[in-house]
């Protein structure tokens, strides 16, 4: 004979078992009190969260034929008869493959006839989204005026597609996830009655990957049983559910953090090697991820359901980690996983996202390192001297640093337009779209550390103006111009955009960039002008 499954001898049989759902029991236990019970409930949330349990419950205590003030008493024969499936007068209908208008109709000529042996006859429509609209219609009036003697209760997942005529005919009640601790208390206690021996650590994963839902965590742990031979271990559990330990997402993240590209490789491969589904991989370190920006950003820690231990640990990461960049890291990851849907090779998206968020912090480590040179008097006249003009080194294709500059109070306009190709190329590894976005506009008036910058339209200005940008715009420029400057966006007239084009002369840069000698030299080795200096005259 086959065994009963742990969810079905485990399924809360009065209203004080229900766990993680006081907000929907104590309403209905006022409204069974105060003889204020609807003739229709739409009982909505996850599965696995009490929903159905529910309203077989409700189906007890409107029926119970105990004179006591606690109902159902599970006791007297109704109830008896309810729980164990043998009355007639409960009535369970799968929308799922009852959605037609025919089965509804059917309903209707049934709802009729009076109870066989209850108070009430009580019909669960489960999964009811999965109605047609020719149903929900048929349905209406049934559900608007039912029999004295019928209760209804629609069960769904997916509220937000029943239609309004029926959500406002019925009482609503919304089911929450069930918390870790709340899983965590009946999973210990279930154990313990069952006489099943498990690693704490084991149970905790257990509960984690249940995201909230009663029957996927006794479903899942019913599932160990038969697998393990004695104690359940936390191996056996990453086995069965094809994750990785927290240490090894933790020391992921660490050779992000250390811009250690090879190290990172070999851990996601290694993973991959050993049966490691690298979708999974890569949602446990999206929601390491989003632990640390909780931390970062003061979330708070009561949001994050890990131990204290594994608290300590993520709090030092988030210090190393600054929040733009973090913020940018999950950006990728999570691009990455939209990604292994369609990619040829599931662990190519997230390789790539893991070069790219430790060359991120590389970049920003060199953009650290490398501070504004102090002026000398040469300098603060425009020109170097021949010991100190640059010699031409082997042209190198790779990503363009910012260039170290003289450092000045501020700059003039003609020097800001004559660097600005500078600062477009500065800009460009760090930001395509603000790259795009700033050759629609050039500097028209610098007032000591702010720069004008006009733009040709209203759309690039306002994206331009969006502080992330902003930010970049005014980085980028100050260590071109070698003093801080900030940026003010305006709007060009549309009348003056084309005399400015016609008429501003040419700057140094431009100049020389049509010269075709030099023209030649870039193309042939695909080098860039970073700067442009006027020799000493004599």
């Amino acid at each position: 004979m086959a065994s009963q499954a742990l969810y079905r001898r485990w399924r809360p049989q009065t209203f004080a078992e229900v766990i993680g759902q006081e907000h929907v029991t104590r309403t209905l236990q006022n409204a069974l009190a105060d003889g204020r019970v609807s003739h229709a409930y739409l009982f909505a949330g996850p599965r696995g969260t009490g929903k159905t349990s529910v309203a077989r419950i409700l189906a007890k205590a409107v029926n119970c034929t105990s004179d006591g003030a606690e109902k159902p008493c599970n006791r007297c024969l109704i109830c008896l008869s309810l729980t164990e499936g043998r009355s007639l007068d409960l009535i369970e209908i799968d929308a799922a493959s009852n959605r037609g208008i025919d089965e509804i109709r059917d309903l209707r000529e049934k709802v009729h006839f009076a109870p066989s042996e209850a108070r009430y006859k009580l019909y669960i429509v489960d999964e009811a989204h999965m109605l047609t609209n020719e149903a929900f219609n048929a349905l209406l009036k049934t559900l608007e005026e039912p029999p004295p003697h019928v209760i209804f209760v629609l069960a769904t997942t997916e509220p937000h597609k029943i239609p309004a005529t029926i959500l406002s005919r019925c009482q609503r009640f919304d089911f929450h996830r069930i918390t870790l601790q709340d899983l965590l208390s009946k999973l210990r206690r279930i154990c313990q009655e069952e006489g099943i021996a498990i690693e704490p650590a084991a149970l905790e994963l257990i509960a984690r990957s249940a995201t909230g839902s009663f029957r996927d965590a006794e479903s899942l742990l019913d599932q160990l049983v038969a697998f393990a031979d004695e104690e359940i271990t936390l191996a056996q559990v990453q086995a069965l559910l094809g994750t990785v330990p927290s240490q090894a997402v933790e020391e992921l993240v660490d050779h992000i953090l250390d811009g250690d590209v090879a190290a990172g490789l070999r851990l996601i491969n290694q993973a991959v090697d050993d049966g490691m589904d690298p979708r999974q991989l890569n949602r446990q370190l999206l929601e390491h991820l989003r632990g640390l920006l909780l931390i970062r950003t003061g979330g708070g820690d009561s949001l994050l359901n890990v131990t204290e231990e594994q608290l300590a640990r993520m709090k030092a990461q988030a210090r190393k980690l600054p929040t733009q960049r973090l913020v940018q890291t999950i950006k990728l990851f999570n691009e990455a996983g939209l990604n292994m849907k369609i990619g040829f090779q599931p662990q190519l998206p997230l390789e790539l996202a893991l070069v790219e968020a430790t060359l991120m912090g590389a970049q920003e480590e060199r953009a650290r390192a490398a501070p504004p040179r102090p002026a000398s008097p040469v300098q603060k006249r425009g020109a170097l001297t021949p010991s100190e003009r640059p010699r031409r080194t082997p042209p190198v294709r790779e990503t363009p640093a910012i260039p170290e500059v003289e450092s000045k109070a501020s700059a003039s306009l003609e020097q800001v337009r004559d660097r600005w190709p500078q600062v477009l190329a500065a800009i460009k590894p760090h930001s395509r779209n603000v790259e795009a976005l700033l050759k629609s506009c050039e500097p028209i008036a610098v007032e000591g550390s702010t720069v004008t910058l006009g733009f040709y339209y209203t759309f690039h200005k306002e994206k331009i103006e969006e502080p992330q940008h902003a930010a970049l715009v005014e980085r980028v420029l100050s260590q071109v111009l070698g003093a801080p400057h900030r940026i003010k966006c305006t709007l060009s007239p549309r009348d003056q955009r084309r005399v400015k084009k016609e008429k501003r002369p040419k700057t140094k840069h431009e100049v020389v960039a049509e010269d075709p000698l030099i023209r030649a030299a870039v193309e042939k080795y695909g080098a860039h002008i970073a700067d442009v200096q006027t020799p000493p005259s004599g």
